[in-house]
């Protein structure tokens, strides 16, 4: 009786047996069949599981009090054109403070040693940025506003063409740059800021803006540097 539960159990499980022995052909068989098993799972191991959806960034609620502080002026300064005028946000000292800390949030700790700010909106936050910190400020002006030797970068606006100097012996070599003004819309004073500080030798880490067109949202790039933008400019006076 122990032969023959032991006959049966071998028989369910494997395969046939001819007077007791189980068959050659069987016995590969059956072999074959548990690689098959052994290779199925471990290929079903090996399928790479369903990546989980990206957790939703938090959006800054400091953000929103910043955009309503703002306000659109058509056709200034020539028709056609929505200004988006930060003078209300300067009137709001708590707002205006949001907006500075979140850039100085963001700096701070990346071993920036200028912040250059471009005239004029630049010279109202860019100063406060290097100051909390611990950055050296650079003015990059209009023609003829800077006494001394300067060097010079022109570009082309939407509205015209303009130049930008900055004082010769303010950047050491390889120093780390800030680019700071209140909004870009064409990125063509931001390029020309690049140019004239890489001329000098800086290492320009990015370009900081409180106001930006749409597509410079999610780090968008000029001359291959990143601009951050706090806030998208808007199109109408709500």
């Amino acid at each position: 009786m122990g032969e023959e539960a032991n006959c049966n159990v071998a028989m369910e499980s494997a395969a046939p047996k001819e007077n007791g022995h189980t068959t050659g052909a069987a016995a590969a068989e059956a072999k074959a069949a548990a690689a098959w098993a052994e290779i199925a799972v471990t290929d079903a191991a090996a399928v790479p599981k369903p990546t989980p959806p990206p957790a939703a960034v938090a959006v800054d609620p400091r953000l929103q009090g910043i955009s309503d502080a703002i306000r659109v002026v058509p056709h200034f300064p020539k028709q056609g054109i929505m200004f988006n005028d930060i003078t209300p946000l300067l009137l709001r000292p708590g707002v205006f403070k949001d907006a500075v800390d979140i850039f100085v949030e963001r700096y701070r700790g990346m071993a920036i040693a200028a912040v250059a700010g471009i005239e004029a909106r630049g010279f109202i936050f860019g100063p406060a940025i290097a100051l909390a910190i611990g950055a050296k400020f650079i003015p990059l002006r209009k023609p003829k506003k800077l006494p001394g030797e300067v060097i010079s970068e022109t570009y082309v606006l939407e509205y015209g063409t303009d130049c930008l100097q900055m004082h010769v012996g303010t950047i050491e070599p390889g120093e780390r740059v800030l680019i700071v003004d209140d909004l870009v819309a064409t990125g063509g004073t931001l390029c020309a800021a690049i140019r004239l500080l890489e001329r000098a030798g800086a290492d320009v880490v990015e370009c900081a803006c409180l106001i930006g067109l749409p597509k410079f949202k999610d780090f968008y790039k000029l001359n291959g540097k990143p601009v951050y933008v706090l806030v998208e400019s808007r199109e109408y006076e709500k």
